[in-house]
């Protein structure tokens, strides 16, 4: 029997001879099988395509969150007892970053703000090794973790520029402007106040006192008699806390006492 010579080189070479399916495979329309090395460089730029994806959603995310945290709302966790029982230790809150239209600050607002000097213990650093205080930090910064205690204090606002803070009247309470106060958000048993005082708050300032009273470091104890040295800088004022975030089954919606300070009258001389 007598070999094809074409067949016999087909078959040595391992190599077949296709052409003729060409025009099949073009009649129907197949599409051509990608080799190893596209499929390959196709997955390679799906997941880079999908990596930037990430990253860009992560930094946007970021940078969102560190605009909100600058102009308009920030978290602080409540480093000690001196507003109990309307906040305790570890309670977070939100503060609004806008002082202005209702989120100005006025009497009755608990109110966070830098401490203007003196009022704070130099702060304590608490090391958790370089790279989670290098994290702690940044996630500060960002605003996705509360600011603590470092140079922050959050009281009540009890006097704004011009009104004269007085303690006591005659049955133990103080007055603003000559109006007594009946401050239902004071600590169970405490008094308004153990530390007599008579001050006129500067414009552009503001007396701040504690809910907890005898357990609050606050104006009376920085205060030199003449209301200017316990009384806080308005450029000092961070906001108005908003409400109390955490712990859930605590959480509250904050709002100024009205019954406590809505028969207080404007200060003398004031527009």
């Amino acid at each position: 029997m007598t070999s094809d010579p074409q067949a016999d080189d087909a078959a040595s070479t391992g190599v077949a001879d296709t052409s003729a399916d060409l025009p099949e495979r073009a009649a129907t329309g197949a599409p051509a099988e990608p080799v190893a090395g596209e499929q390959t460089q196709g997955r390679r730029s799906r997941a880079g395509h999908f990596a930037r994806e990430v990253l860009l959603v992560g930094v946007t995310a970021l940078v969102i969150s560190f605009l909100i945290k600058t102009f308009v709302v920030q978290a602080f966790w409540i480093p000690s007892g001196s507003m109990e029982q309307t906040l305790v230790y570890g309670d977070r809150v939100m503060v609004s970053k806008i002082q202005a239209g209702p989120f100005e600050i006025e009497r009755g607002d608990i109110a966070v703000f830098r401490d203007p000097g003196g009022w704070l213990p130099p702060a304590v650093e608490t090391d958790r090794g370089t790279v989670l205080n290098a994290a702690t930090e940044l996630l500060e910064f960002i605003g996705l973790v509360p600011a603590g205690d470092d140079d922050h204090l959050i009281k009540r606002v009890i006097g704004v520029g011009g009104d004269n803070v007085m303690c006591c009247d005659d049955q133990g309470r103080i007055t603003v402007n000559g109006v007594a106060l009946d401050e239902a958000y004071l600590f169970p048993q405490d008094e308004p106040s153990l530390e007599p005082f008579d001050v006129v708050v500067p414009q552009d300032h503001f007396w701040m006192m504690g809910d907890h009273r005898s357990n609050s470091r606050d104006s009376r104890a920085n205060d030199d008699g003449s209301g200017t040295g316990g009384s806080v800088p308005a450029d000092h004022m961070v906001g108005q806390a908003l409400a109390l975030v955490w712990p859930l089954d605590r959480f509250e919606v904050f709002s100024r006492p009205g019954e406590t300070f809505g028969d207080v009258p404007a200060p003398e001389g004031s527009p």
